[in-house]
């Protein structure tokens, strides 16, 4: 029995959106895709979900024009990857707002830390998840890095990169 009925007919555009993005998966996967294409291996690496998740999951997503199939060929093998869309792509403010949302209202573990939204253009952090706080331009997913404490990393968005 499905967890709720299909919403892609409401008039209400909050619920069709839910249609399509509602399930958490699919923010973590556009997340992932953000910082460029990837197979389905690492997206199941990084993601920790089953093969089966995983799989109805991205078949939903590129049915529902979030993702695309993309080939890389290299060693004369050709491995399947996922792209974002344009479409998926327009989703960083949401999820760079949901980023901020939880680093203010929800309790951080044990060995976490910052998760700081940085601005490539001018190299300051944000606290706005669509328009810099710092220098006041659009933020585009091309000129954004997430520095991510926990890791030691700084993630530059490349949703339209080589495959990795």
């Amino acid at each position: 029995m499905p967890l709720r009925s299909d919403w892609s007919a409401e008039l209400c555009p909050i619920r069709r959106s839910l249609d399509v993005i509602g399930d958490p998966w699919a923010l973590l996967i556009i997340r992932d895709l953000l910082q460029g294409p990837r197979r389905f291996d690492t997206l199941r690496q990084n993601l920790r979900a089953s093969e089966a998740v995983l799989a109805r999951r991205l078949r939903s997503m590129v049915d529902a024009g979030l993702l695309v199939r993309v080939d890389e060929t290299a060693d004369g093998r050709t491995r399947r990857g996922y792209a974002a869309t344009p479409a998926a792509i327009e989703l960083l403010p949401v999820l760079q707002q949901l980023a901020i949302w939880g680093e203010r209202h929800t309790a951080l573990p044990a060995g976490g830390g910052h998760m700081a939204l940085r601005h490539e253009s001018c190299g300051h952090e944000t606290t706005s998840g669509q328009v810099c706080s710092a220098c006041g331009e659009l933020l585009e997913a091309e000129d954004m890095a997430w520095d991510r404490s926990w890791l030691g990393t700084r993630t530059p968005l490349e949703p339209r990169g080589a495959l990795a």
